[in-house]
């Protein structure tokens, strides 16, 4: 995984599916894996119960992933069974459809207050203009922190998804850990209507989860709130304009945009890889024999442009609405907030057409970076003028 590979991930993955779909690889920590590529295994083994995502039943396969505390390890991505319905149960008011609709005015504000920022020169950097700060705002007013507050969260998450950097990760995480406390310390004194308050609540009051649950939810709802979505507008755009007759296309026909974000989603999603899996027992994928504790990656960038499903799977058309993609992951580990991410990232996009038609990339999109991570898959930057 070098800077050409992070560059276009699915020449690579195109190669390893002509060769089978499932392969012993070394994953990104040093230790060994099974990667699987295909469409029709991926999608199973997300809803597989005997694949789990808590690396406690890693039985000595090696894997040696982020050295995360209890107090950032008990949340719903690490979580299975009975622990992670009551969980999810918690928070999922708060993401429903009906609640993510009722946001719309409030994301609208915050994206047109975003955009009148940048507007009189013509020029932005669509992530640190407006794609990184959109969700952080929305996920903050949610959960009722000061911006000030959730702003420390992108600095940590950036730092925890970089790989190759464990001094920094093993920093942030001290870091997100304290600030939490002091964040949900506050939120006791001065309780209001919002997601933590009534996670509060239900630990103090309920005792329906634990205070190393509460802080790692909150971090997660904190963390996964922005980055996916902020990471989906950046690649969204960049699809659009390159070339830049989707984007024509879409000034022509903008009911089209609710088919098009699916099929952005399918063409270059924001999270590469699902969380990874490990087996509970002996078991096959894809006719291959996986033994009980070892390692599995998921590759859902590889999926969504399998030729089996998605017969021009490299190419993106606005007609085909990316139907079955897998960005969203399947099973109980199904993204929770996809109505509220639909929603942002449909008004971020309807703004940027509506307010700037004439946008386009200040600089050849072979000449941008793409952040070195293995688990999102995200621009350091996009310039643009308009």
């Amino acid at each position: 995984m070098d800077e050409t590979f992070f560059a276009d991930p699915y020449g690579p993955y195109a190669r390893l599916r002509a060769g089978g779909s499932v392969h012993h690889v070394t994953g990104p920590d040093g230790a060994p894996a099974w990667l699987v590529t295909h469409y029709a295994d991926v999608r199973a083994a997300l809803q597989d119960p005997r694949l789990s995502t808590n690396a406690d039943r890693s039985n000595g396969c090696g894997y040696r992933g982020l050295p995360l505390p209890p107090a950032l390890r008990n949340d719903l991505l690490h979580l299975d069974g009975s622990d992670h319905t009551r969980l999810r149960r918690l928070v999922s008011h708060a993401f429903t459809r009906r609640s993510a609709e009722s946001l719309r005015p409030t994301v609208q504000a915050h994206a047109e207050e975003l955009f009148d920022a940048v507007a009189p020169t013509g020029r932005a950097d669509l992530m640190a203009d407006l794609a990184l700060p959109l969700p952080l705002r929305v996920i903050s007013d949610m959960l009722g922190l000061p911006r000030e507050e959730s702003a420390e969260v992108a600095e940590w998450t950036n730092s925890l998804l970089i790989p190759g950097c464990p001094g920094a990760a093993r920093a942030a995480i001290a870091q997100a850990v304290e600030q939490l406390r002091r964040v949900i310390a506050a939120k006791r004194r001065r309780p209001g209507d919002d997601l933590l308050t009534a996670l509060i609540e239900a630990r103090d009051e309920e005792g329906r989860l634990t205070e190393d649950e509460l802080i790692s939810v909150t971090f997660i709802v904190l963390a996964a709130g922005h980055e996916t979505t902020a990471s989906f507008i950046g690649n969204g755009v960049l699809a659009l304009l390159n070339p830049r007759m989707h984007w024509e296309r879409l000034l022509a026909e903008p009911q089209l945009l609710p088919t098009a974000i699916e099929e952005l989603l399918r063409f270059d999603g924001p999270l590469p890889l699902a969380i990874r899996r490990f087996a509970t027992e002996d078991m096959e994928l894809g006719g291959v024999p996986v033994a009980a504790g070892d390692s599995v990656i998921l590759s859902l960038a590889s999926a969504n442009r399998d030729e089996r499903r998605f017969p021009q799977g490299d190419r993106l058309d606005l007609d085909q609405g990316g139907q079955g993609h897998l960005s969203f992951g399947r099973g109980i580990h199904l993204c929770l907030g996809i109505p509220l991410a639909r929603v942002q990232a449909g008004i971020a996009l309807s703004t940027l057409l509506r307010r700037a038609p004439k946008l386009e990339t200040a600089v050849p999109p072979a000449e941008l970076k793409w952040r070195p991570s293995h688990r999102t898959r995200r621009l350091e930057s996009l310039p643009v003028s308009f």
